[in-house]
């Protein structure tokens, strides 16, 4: 026998021996079974099940005095799972009492365990877990604090508790008395060490307004939206967050996620933590007692005080702590005229040098410090330009970011003596329809890419950018599973079906079948965000023309450069874009039928999400459409009185979709898809905008459209009537 043999066999004898020994159940790969309530029994307590609650009794939890923070409020969570799922809350103790049914909560080395609960291989595993039943008794067992936490989540989901609840509207079901069956269940360490989110763009998020109506930007976001945030996190079995980008930070929100469990990070210009979003906006600059000017050549003291500052105001809590160089709005770094691309490289090795030292001293002993940095935009050529010269730290997590829209643009060749990982986008702002209120990255592309991913070993960090949650629960779920046993996610073929499938089952029920197969239609027409940005250009760009032809006034050509406006926003030429849309509408229309026919065999909460889920997406892209087609047509009428005909009829889609916005926003998600301070009235990001644009078009005979401010781009020439230009008044005709 050879070798490797003798060694393939030892090892499955060995597993073997483990199994039996201990009747530990490994975790079943993900997608091939159903998960949420699958350990209530529904019959009568078999042999070894634990009667958890019933007929207003049951259980105590117990956690130790000396167990972590995060583990208790693991606790707090199961404890109101649990009275959810039964109508019993139970008490949350350090000691059992004598007799009673308890759960236990015990991370290695806290507590004594008894014999049944085994824990051979644990020692030194990152966040493993075990879940097992003795009489009378649930040990949540784990390898670390944060596995002891995971186990309590665990077993949330599986008595019943969905874990995107507060997006999904997921109501559990009732049982009492609440028995879970006997269990004994193991979970290895997650293939990917650090896993979070970021929750980008809090722009419609509760808080003051301001004198426009607008969420105030410089406002502060209430702490019971981050805690949705965290317990969300915290469900999907994540163990990092970076909750803030252009808003009033508060210490009291970073320690909370902290507390719970989630280390706190931030993205790639807000160095080392410091919020340098706020260098003047909330005079930290001066509080830190610096010059507020953010600049490594002529004020490198200040800057190295300031990003001092973010350090020492957060050292005791658990950080991964940014490094590199951005600007304070998330623009890249300004340098001085004349600066080669080795000498920035040189700079950026000072400067991060600097940083990484400068944690290592500030951080309390025993604290061992953790960074990352993070390639974006301009970043990650400039690092694969000259990898040597950067001759980042060994300790430093090398990130590599994807396009925005779920593409990797870089991963590494080789590990070298860094560890790597990945900065993922399932939302982003950009284009005509920003990627926050519909979801674009299709699990086809999340499968292709984490697999990528996977294979190229950077798997030591990801965060991914999934803005207010809502929409992208979906893609959500999907990464949490990878991140957590890749190996197991990609065991078989076709991954995203498979996935598809198992989360139409979960949440769908009897109509699981309908609904997997509209996620499929849905996500084969909306895989790229710029499709839905055609429709949204060209109706913005009809407009334009029909106002030019009732002035009688010449419109410029749809492929000239419009000054100021970045190409995603620009859109293809209007004669390409019409036969597209002609031939997408009935693809459109087909889908929103299917979508229907779906509904009508759900339950009404089951329908409802759906409809969220899937429906918005495609008619905001279908009545859009719907609406351009009626104004080309317009715009190619022989003569005014077909003009204006056809021109109201343009009018009734862009109502619907505004009727079906509105539908949508029910509590908790008030004023979801109303204008903020990035979705304003005025911004190309903001699915009312053609609506508006319209109304102002039919409202004053033609005479005017809506004007985008200077402060966002120029308009193009003939974009509005000039001061006293007059155009003859049509008849109006009646709305449809």
């Amino acid at each position: 026998m050879s070798h490797r043999r003798s060694r393939i066999v030892a090892l499955l004898c060995s597993c073997l021996c483990v199994l039996a020994s201990s009747r530990l159940v490994a975790q079943a790969a993900p997608w091939t079974a159903p998960v949420r309530g699958t350990w209530v029994q529904t019959g009568p307590a078999a042999a070894g099940d634990v009667v958890l609650a019933g007929g207003g009794s049951g259980v105590e939890i117990v956690v130790g005095k000396d167990e972590q923070l995060n583990v208790r409020q693991a606790a707090i969570f199961l404890a109101g799972d649990i009275e959810k799922l039964s109508g019993f809350r139970p008490a949350i103790v350090d000691t059992p009492s004598t007799g009673g049914a308890s759960i236990r909560l015990v991370t290695l080395g806290m507590g004594t365990l008894p014999k049944e609960v085994d824990t051979r291989g644990m020692q030194g595993q990152w966040e493993a877990y075990r879940i097992v039943t003795t009489p009378k008794t649930v040990w949540l067992v784990g390898s670390n604090p944060r596995g002891t936490a995971f186990a309590a989540y665990t077993l949330s989901e599986r008595l019943g508790i969905d874990p995107l609840y507060l997006w999904d509207g997921y109501q559990a079901e009732h049982h009492d008395p609440l028995v879970l069956k006997a269990t004994r269940f193991v979970q290895g360490p997650p293939t990917f060490k650090y896993r979070g989110f970021f929750h980008d763009d809090e722009d419609i998020l509760p808080r003051g307004f301001n004198a426009q109506g607008n969420p105030d930007q410089l406002g502060d976001v209430p702490l019971a939206w981050y805690k949705k945030f965290f317990e969300t996190a915290l469900r999907l079995k994540m163990n990092m967050v970076a909750p803030y980008t252009r808003v009033h930070r508060r210490y009291e929100v970073q320690e909370l996620g902290s507390d719970w469990g989630l280390y706190f990070t931030s993205h790639h210009y807000d160095i080392l933590v410091s919020n340098p979003f706020g260098l003047t906006r909330f005079n930290l600059g001066v509080e830190r007692g610096i010059r507020p000017e953010y600049d490594w050549f002529n004020n490198k003291d200040g800057m190295l005080t300031f990003w001092r500052g973010g350090v020492t105001e957060n050292r005791h809590l658990d950080v991964i702590w940014p490094v590199g160089m951005r600007n304070t709005d998330d623009r890249g770094y300004t340098w001085p005229q004349g600066t080669t691309d080795e000498d920035k490289a040189r700079t950026f090795h000072e400067v991060i040098t600097d940083q990484v030292n400068m944690v290592r001293e500030l951080l309390p002993p025993g604290k061992t410090p953790l960074f990352h940095f993070t390639m974006y935009t301009e970043m990650l050529p400039a690092y694969q330009q000259h990898p040597e010269t950067f001759d980042l730290p060994s300790d430093v997590i090398i990130v590599w970011p994807d396009d925005n829209d779920g593409h990797m643009r870089g991963l590494p060749t080789s590990l070298g003596k860094w560890k790597h990982g990945v900065y993922y986008h399932l939302a982003y702002l950009g284009g005509n329809l920003s990627k926050q209120n519909v979801s674009t990255v299709a699990p086809a592309t999340i499968a292709t890419e984490f697999q990528k991913i996977v294979q190229a070993g950077a798997t030591e960090y990801m965060l991914v950018n999934m803005s207010e949650v809502r929409e992208y629960v979906m893609g959500v779920r999907m990464i949490a599973d990878i991140t957590w046993n890749a190996p197991g996610s990609f065991s078989a073929t076709d991954p995203a079906g498979r996935y598809i499938s198992w989360f139409s089952h979960e949440y769908f029920g009897a109509g699981a079948d309908a609904a997997a197969a509209t996620y499929g239609r849905y996500f084969s027409l909306l895989d790229r965000p710029d499709r839905l940005w055609t429709a949204s250009n060209a109706l913005q760009m009809l407009i334009t023309r029909l106002h030019n032809r009732v002035l009688g006034k010449p419109t410029p050509a749809d492929s000239a450069p419009r000054p100021g406006v970045p190409a995603f926003f620009r859109g293809i030429p209007l004669d390409s874009a019409i036969p597209l849309l002609r031939s997408r509408l009935p693809d459109l229309q087909s889908a929103l039928a299917q979508e229907a026919s779906a509904e009508a065999q759900l339950t009404p909460d089951q329908a409802q999400y759906l409809h969220e889920n899937v429906a918005l997406g495609l008619l905001i892209d279908a009545r859009q459409t719907e609406a351009a087609l009626k104004l080309a047509d317009a715009l190619a009428a022989p003569d005014t009185t077909q003009l204006w005909q056809l021109a109201w009829q343009a009018k009734a889609p862009l109502e619907n979709l505004e009727d079906a916005l509105l539908w949508a926003e029910h509590p908790p998600f008030d004023r979801w898809y109303h204008e903020s301070w990035i979705r304003s009235t005025f911004s190309s990001n903001n699915p009312h905008r053609p609506y508006a644009q319209l109304r102002a078009f039919l409202t004053s005979h033609g005479r005017e459209i809506m004007e985008m401010p200077p402060f966002f781009f120029r308009p193009p020439p003939g974009l509005t009537a000039q001061p006293g230009t007059q155009a003859p008044t049509p008849p109006r005709p009646p709305s449809p």
